[in-house]
């Protein structure tokens, strides 16, 4: 029963987050500002955060509070969570962070899961 169940999870389409080096598979979705030269995946530009952002963050001239009240008042809240997972249901959103890491695509999967109720895990990361 339990097998069978495990099985059906594998057919849902649903969204789930990684990083460039990580993830190499063909229904990868950049959501990253400058996305490596050799990926042919797709891009979704709507989810990029601004160079502003990414220069304030890593200078530390913003904190990690302020770099997500920024992205939410931004990004997010000119974008309606539900398009934004039913147009990348079965793929993987991916930046360049490692896992463990500050970055903006955990802030998606938080938006997602705060607005429409759906879990958007990281790749690679089974739950028990």
């Amino acid at each position: 029963m339990q097998i069978w169940f495990w099985m059906r999870e594998l057919d849902k389409k649903i969204v789930k987050t990684s990083y460039f080096s990580k993830y190499k598979l063909s229904n990868g979705v950049s959501i990253a500002r400058g996305t490596p030269n050799w990926f042919s995946g797709k891009c979704e530009e709507r989810l990029f955060p601004t160079w502003e952002m990414i220069n304030d963050i890593k200078s530390k001239k913003i904190s990690e509070e302020e770099y997500i009240d920024l992205y939410y008042n931004i990004i997010l809240s000119k974008l309606n969570p539900s398009e934004i997972y039913e147009k990348h249901k079965d793929s993987v959103l991916l930046c360049w962070e490692k896992i463990g890491e500050f970055c903006h695509r955990r802030i998606v999967a938080s938006w997602i899961k705060e607005t429409i109720g759906i879990e958007v895990e990281e790749y690679g990361i089974w739950r028990v």
